[in-house]
């Protein structure tokens, strides 16, 4: 392993040439490099720094199954987002009363799923999908998603999900009389969230509702706090530790009794667990005269750099030719799509000697790549794991 600036791990990229072949170092490309070790050791470090709370791994971030496989050996919780993501836990190992249904939006069919597969804790965020849980799972734990601001996200989440403090007052208090068991509220304040601070509003909005809930003799007892916990990609993060102790404080000052926290770490665990290697297929200008290159890889936004929409997520680049004079590009994919364009006004710049063939590294990529990947978009295929390091 390495650590660069901030102490942040990343694969070693002498572990990947070993793992493609010396060869041909461009010969499986594009594809996704994952070390589930890494990944385990980001989860340990996000429970060191969060005592006492259940972390619930988003497996949306990367169901790659041998990374599953040493979670669960790892004791750790995941958030589920359908039934085939709870088959996969089930698959590999996990007890499903380690297992939280983070989806506002099921079909009573996938409820239904998920009760006889032993899920009894579930989420909802609106009077329908609190019926169909009494009607579907009776006597299951459930907790009310509100929503909350994204402010300070480099991954800002909409208002899909979520509902008003006055609401979810309602409808947990619903809940006990349709037969299911009221146990918390939980919020997601943005994925890649760059300001530990942000947490507190929704901390003390969580905090009036428990209030309102005792004043009904309904005990809350837990309080997810979701995920958004950063990475590095091109520029240093808070580290982890600043996070647990600015949401442990926001919860000291606004809760009396201290609820169960939980969180929902996803890319904190994965991102940096991978390397996308991908090939040079063309550098080409638009003029004889143009000092911007346009650089096309042989993966883009449809197979597996949904994050570049909006240029929100900056991974960072490693060439053969890093060191050596460089000048501006526009970054873009190989599909037959205008759209499939990665950066154009963030200002990245690459070696002047990079060519068609040239292998470029795209590191912390283990999250949310594959999972975003087409399944054939132009023919091309979607983006292969190879797993690296110790299987253990």
């Amino acid at each position: 392993m390495t650590e660069p600036r901030g102490g942040v791990q990343i694969v070693e990229r002498r572990a990947i040439a070993d793992a493609v072949g010396e060869r041909d170092a461009s010969a499986h490309t594009p594809c996704l490099y994952l070390d589930p070790g890494v990944a385990v050791e980001r989860y340990e470090q996000l429970r060191a720094a969060f005592a006492d709370t259940d972390s619930y791994y988003a497996v949306k971030a990367n169901p790659e199954p041998r990374l599953i496989r040493r979670l669960v050996r790892a004791g750790a919780f995941f958030d589920v987002a359908s039934p085939a993501e709870i088959a996969l836990c089930l698959a590999e190992g996990a007890d499903p009363s380690r297992l939280s249904y983070g989806n506002t939006v099921k079909k009573a069919s996938d409820i239904r799923h998920a009760y006889r597969s032993g899920v009894r804790l579930f989420v909802f965020d609106s009077q329908d999908e609190l019926l169909k849980l009494a009607e579907h799972a009776p006597g299951s734990a459930v907790f009310c998603r509100l929503l909350a601001s994204s402010a300070g996200a480099q991954w800002p989440l909409s208002g899909k999900f979520g509902c008003t403090p006055e609401m979810a007052v309602d409808l947990l208090t619903q809940a006990p009389r349709l037969g299911l068991r009221p146990v918390g509220v939980s919020f997601h304040v943005g994925s890649q969230q760059l300001d530990p601070g942000r947490w507190e509003p929704s901390v003390a909005t969580a905090a009036w509702v428990s209030g309102e809930l005792a004043a009904a003799s309904i005990e809350l007892t837990m309080l997810n706090v979701g995920g958004g916990f950063p990475v590095e990609y091109t520029s240093p993060v808070p580290p982890i530790e600043r996070y647990a102790d600015a949401i442990a404080a926001a919860v000291g000052r606004h809760f009396g009794t201290q609820p169960r926290l939980a969180t929902e770490p996803g890319r904190y665990v994965a991102a940096v667990a991978g390397v996308l290697r991908t090939e040079v297929v063309l550098v080409s200008r638009k003029t004889f005269d143009d000092d911007t290159r346009w650089v096309y890889l042989d993966v883009g936004r449809f197979g597996g750099l949904a994050e570049t929409e909006g240029e929100a997520i900056r991974y960072r680049l490693v060439t053969p030719h890093d060191g050596r004079p460089d000048g501006a590009v526009v970054l873009a994919g190989p599909t037959c799509d205008s759209v499939d364009i990665l950066y154009q006004r963030a200002e990245y710049r690459l070696p002047l000697a990079l060519r068609q063939g040239d292998v470029v590294d795209i590191l912390a990529a283990g999250a949310y790549t594959t999972t975003y990947a087409s399944v054939g978009f132009n023919g091309f295929p979607p983006l292969p794991t190879v797993c690296i390091g110790d299987d253990e």
